[in-house]
């Protein structure tokens, strides 16, 4: 079935609610398939067994999936700028990076920063062009 995310709150993940046509369906964050936290509003594909659900994952077009939304210049300034504290892994969705740069810049004493600077300029050189989601950079 294709539905969409009515309720979901990440304080309590436990339970959320699909919507499809004029039903709900409680789902539980167990069945979810995917490495992305489910959000209110996302399109879902799932299964639904004894009405409860089975399975649950993202339902993506692929232009949906294609359609860049994260700025390249941003990324890029804030790499070199801001990249030993992991600004520009933040801005592209990418959170235990930018935790593991934060403490590589703590623990080396600064030296972390070279990273950040590094990724900041293949950003903007375009070897790093997707976000979390795999979506292209605009």
């Amino acid at each position: 079935m294709i539905g969409q995310i009515e309720r979901y709150a990440s304080d309590t993940p436990t339970i959320g609610v699909i919507k499809s046509g004029e039903e709900l369906y409680d789902f539980n964050v167990k069945v979810w398939r995917s490495r992305f936290a489910p959000m209110v509003g996302d399109n879902v594909e799932f299964e639904v067994k004894d009405g409860k659900v089975t399975r649950a994952k993202p339902f993506v077009t692929y232009a949906e999936n294609m359609q860049p939304v994260k700025s390249r210049l941003i990324a890029g300034l804030l790499g070199l700028v801001l990249g030993g504290i992991g600004a520009h892994r933040v801005y592209l969705g990418f959170y235990g990076t930018a935790v593991l740069q934060i403490a590589l810049t703590v623990v080396t004493g600064g030296f972390g920063l070279l990273w950040g600077f590094i990724e900041g300029a293949l950003i903007l050189g375009t070897q790093i062009d997707k976000d979390a989601q795999g979506r292209a950079l605009k």
